[in-house]
């Protein structure tokens, strides 16, 4: 039997999982979080400056000095000057944070589980699937079996002769040893085409 493990990070599934009652559990954020937020809010406030200033000068309001001052060294400033050089640098710098805030891995991929006392942990979305394949590695009847897991479900496509009811009954009771914080629902069924060949 082969199996594949696919984690599914963008996949959100509204059904209520199998289980207990989900509790309130934080999920973990990676430390991106934190800079991301750290940069979009000095962005906002910047922005949110200029837009203030343009729109007291459609108003009829002079304009700030410092956007006065800051228009007038951009029109007079050659481009090898030191200070245009240190903004050109510093604006680079700040596209490489933002570049490393987009591709740096985040922590989506895992999953709260139920804290015991002020203890709290997490498991990987592939690690469940291990645990799932391995379950189903002692049944009789699968072929290959996918298995993708996102923050709210697990679906499971079975390629044999096995019945995915049975399969569903077998795989729920792995599952529901992973004490997650919010259970997953269960989705387990045949691909298409598969059926018995014996």
């Amino acid at each position: 039997m082969s199996t594949g493990v696919e984690p599914v990070p963008g996949e959100e599934a509204t059904a209520v999982g199998d289980g207990p009652p989900p509790e309130k559990v934080r999920r973990p954020r990676a430390p991106r979080a934190v800079v991301a937020a750290l940069v979009a809010t000095v962005l906002l406030v910047l922005a949110g400056a200029l837009l203030y200033d343009v729109v007291a000068v459609r108003a009829g309001y002079p304009t700030r000095r410092w956007r006065a001052r800051i228009a007038d060294e951009l029109a007079t400033r050659h481009l090898d000057d030191l200070w245009v050089l240190v903004g050109a640098g510093a604006a680079v710098l700040l596209g490489g944070v933002l570049l490393w805030l987009a591709l740096a891995p985040g922590l989506g991929r895992w999953l709260p589980l139920r804290p015991h006392g002020d203890t709290g942990a997490a498991i990987d979305r592939a690690g469940i699937g291990h645990l799932l394949a391995d379950r189903a590695a002692g049944l009789q009847g699968i072929d290959e079996l996918r298995i993708r897991i996102s923050r709210r479900r697990v679906r499971v496509t079975l390629i044999g002769a096995a019945d995915p009811v049975s399969v569903q009954c077998q795989l729920r009771d792995e599952l529901a040893r992973v004490t997650l914080a919010r259970p997953l629902r269960l989705d387990v069924r045949a691909a298409p085409g598969a059926g018995a060949t014996g």
